[in-house]
């Protein structure tokens, strides 16, 4: 596929929208990935991705290889993603302490609109898209609703949750960030880009290299879950499309439950900064939300959202005419 400068800018931003999904648990780059056009293009991408690219650089020449691989598709979409997971993760994370409300508002309105985009793109309703539906719908609300748990620092430890959270940030509608929420090690995960950007900032070797190692081991663990699941959603699409976005569809139903704006903490936790935050929530109505409920501001918010989805739709429409 030949592409200009402009058109690896676009892939780059859409990278920067992926990146800002993945920092909030909840919210799935997978899902960003899937409304911006990208998301097939990117699983075969990754699918097609081995270890032959060494022998097609080495019989071939390594721009030959470079372009037989869509290294540049890759290349341009994961520095969006890392340059907005870099630079909004203090962003994000500051409008989840402060305007929380707000900030759960757009993302229920985005996913909400996400669910009837691609609903729509369901051909056949047969009762097993029907299932498939309800069965990751079920499963995914139980994912909101089950309770983080600690675990041990360990390296192991981070393989483990990189290779589970890489597969959750590439599903639309199920959270990368969340799983690691749910798995204890969310706020590591921040800490460490946090440790990152400041190592980069100041050069400092020793916060660099201590970022940087836990980095590798995730990656390694993300690398190998990024394979391995890319060949089943790759293989899903291509033999039962319509049963994969039945489920892709559920999945993003039964995380509304996470994205709802009004919660009632349960219980709280301290975390790495030795702030209180909520830890285990539950949904509730708008008028027996303690505090200001917002609602006018809530419901404009969601509709922002929605919209947005709506007129990348649009766009996505007039681009294919």
């Amino acid at each position: 596929m030949q592409r200009s400068l402009k058109d690896y800018l676009i892939i780059s931003i859409k990278g920067l929208a992926m990146g800002a999904a993945d920092v909030v648990p909840g919210v799935s780059g997978g899902t960003i990935a899937f409304i911006s056009g990208i998301y097939e293009e990117l699983i075969e991408t990754i699918n097609r991705l081995d270890i032959k690219f060494f022998s097609v650089w080495k019989k071939e020449g390594f721009l030959t290889s470079w372009k037989t691989y869509n290294l540049s598709f890759l290349t341009a979409l994961f520095l969006g993603i890392a340059i907005s997971i870099l630079s909004l993760a203090k962003l994000i994370k500051w409008l989840l302490h402060n305007e929380p409300l707000l900030l759960w508002a757009f993302f229920f309105g985005l996913v909400l609109a996400s669910i009837v985009y691609i609903g729509k793109q369901i051909k056949v309703w047969k009762p097993k898209v029907i299932l498939g539906i309800v069965v990751a719908a079920v499963l995914s609300y139980f994912i909101t609703i089950t309770e983080p748990f600690a675990s041990p620092d360990s390296n192991w430890y981070l393989l483990f949750c990189g290779f589970l959270a890489i597969i959750a940030m590439i599903l639309p509608g199920v959270s990368g960030a969340f799983i690691l929420l749910l798995l204890g090690a969310y706020q590591t995960f921040i800490s460490i880009l946090n440790q990152l950007r400041d190592g980069l900032v100041t050069m400092n070797i020793d916060l660099l290299w201590q970022a940087v190692s836990k980095i590798l081991i995730i990656g390694i663990g993300a690398i190998a879950g990024l394979k391995l699941f890319s060949k089943v959603l790759n293989w899903m699409f291509k033999n039962h499309n319509n049963t994969t976005l039945a489920i892709l569809t559920g999945f993003m139903i039964g995380s509304l439950n996470k994205l709802w704006p009004w919660k009632k903490v349960l219980s709280w936790r301290t975390n790495s900064e030795g702030l209180k935050v909520p830890f285990i929530e539950k949904s509730i109505l708008p008028t027996h939300y303690e505090g200001d409920a917002q609602i006018i501001w809530v419901l404009l918010f969601i509709t922002i959202g929605f919209l947005l989805i709506l007129i990348l739709e649009r766009l996505s429409v007039k681009k294919e005419d």
